[in-house]
């Protein structure tokens, strides 16, 4: 098969290490892919990025690593791994033997050299970030029972377990905010004024998933085309730079925002207008981080109280929201809908795919369900 295909260099495997009776397959539910054995389902997921070679040869290149240390190391197939196993694996990956690092070895090819050397913790987090992505994966086609990852202890903290963000609003808190904001005042030209912005600048902080001090500093300059679509530039924490997806409905809603200070609905190439204006509706002023979080935090109580005599749960959730929820709350979002995660930790300028990995929440949904069905 020739290299650049998804699979080239994954080796063969004999039927007892094939995956075909792992311990951990999915005997139950519906199947979302059609693969029976290992090397099947994973040549699926790695498929996935065959429009990012990028990305698809630092995938394969730990999928190798992975296949040839558990099948030759342990004699045992993938669907089998434990989570002993990969307290193992990692261990192998910041101390690999001699034989894993020689230098003779070729450089490409089944029997290609795969280390130069140990790896730094970062990139054994790394590593560690797209096996889970892997078995997520798996897990979510059918395949796999578990996440023998989801159980890893994240850094700092004392407990076994798997770390998830709790700050987000779920669809329907979410729905709910957004029809809340429908019911604001608009009678004076104040209250009008006080809807548009806060209309906007909630589906802008969610849509972009931006941080406040990112919304306040961005400027309409900030939004270009490429290829037809449209993106926005931001300078995020640590002076980091990345570019965000915007959407053509976000777009929609900016227009009208625009519209409503007399602005054209497609903004100047150079135009320095901030995309959240200030209090006053200056055209040249930015709202600041500070009035970006008070603005959201009123909504929000208030909303609450709205929510509070018919879900009392959801109007204690709200009361807690701030404008991190709303950029928590897409990215939680975006991973129930499946999306990539590599795609999700560009969005939100993440360092480490481990630190968006916190966001999938659709593994504990289907254990919930299952485990709840039958009670």
């Amino acid at each position: 098969m020739p290299p650049h295909q998804p699979d080239a260099y994954l080796p063969s495997l004999p039927a007892h290490l094939n995956g075909h009776d792992g311990s951990n397959r999915s005997r139950h539910g519906a199947r979302q892919i059609a693969a029976d054995t290992d090397l099947e389902a994973i040549r699926l997921w790695l498929a996935e990025y065959a429009g990012s070679p990028h990305t698809l040869r630092s995938y394969r290149k730990e999928v190798l690593r992975l296949l040839i240390w558990t099948t030759q190391g342990l004699g045992k197939p993938v669907s089998s791994l434990t989570r002993e196993d990969l307290l193992a694996y990692e261990a192998f990956l910041a101390s690999p033997p001699l034989t894993w690092t020689d230098a003779t070895l070729p450089r490409h090819g089944p029997a290609r050299r795969l280390f130069k050397g140990a790896l730094s913790p970062r990139s054994v987090r790394q590593a560690v970030g797209i096996l889970s992505g892997l078995f997520n994966y798996l897990v979510a086609a059918g395949y796999l029972a578990g996440n023998p990852l989801a159980l890893r202890r994240q850094r700092g903290h004392g407990l076994a377990r798997r770390a998830t963000v709790e700050r987000y609003l779920n669809q329907k808190l979410w729905h709910f905010t957004l029809a809340f904001i429908d019911t604001l005042p608009q009678a004076s030209a104040r209250d009008r004024q006080h809807y548009e912005r806060v209309r906007w600048l909630f589906r802008l902080l969610y849509g972009a998933a931006l941080r406040a001090s990112e919304a306040a500093q961005a400027k309409a300059s900030d939004l270009y085309q490429r290829r037809g679509r449209w993106w926005l530039a931001v300078v995020g924490k640590g002076g980091a730079a990345g570019d965000v997806p915007i959407s053509d409905a976000l777009m929609a809603d900016f227009a009208r925002y625009r519209a409503f200070h007399g602005l054209s609905g497609v903004a100047l190439p150079d135009e320095p207008t901030p995309l959240i204006m200030s209090i006053a509706g200056q055209t040249e002023t930015p709202l600041s981080p500070t009035a970006i979080y008070l603005i959201v935090k009123e909504v929000f109580r208030r909303a609450a109280s709205a929510l509070a005599d018919t879900d009392p749960a959801g109007a204690m959730t709200l009361r807690k929201a701030s404008t991190h929820w709303l950029r928590h709350s897409s990215a939680s979002h975006q991973a129930d809908a499946g999306n990539d995660i590599r795609h999700i930790q560009k969005n939100l300028r993440h360092a480490s795919i481990e630190t968006t990995a916190i966001y999938l929440h659709a593994e504990d949904d289907r254990r919930h369900a299952d485990t709840t069905r039958s009670a």
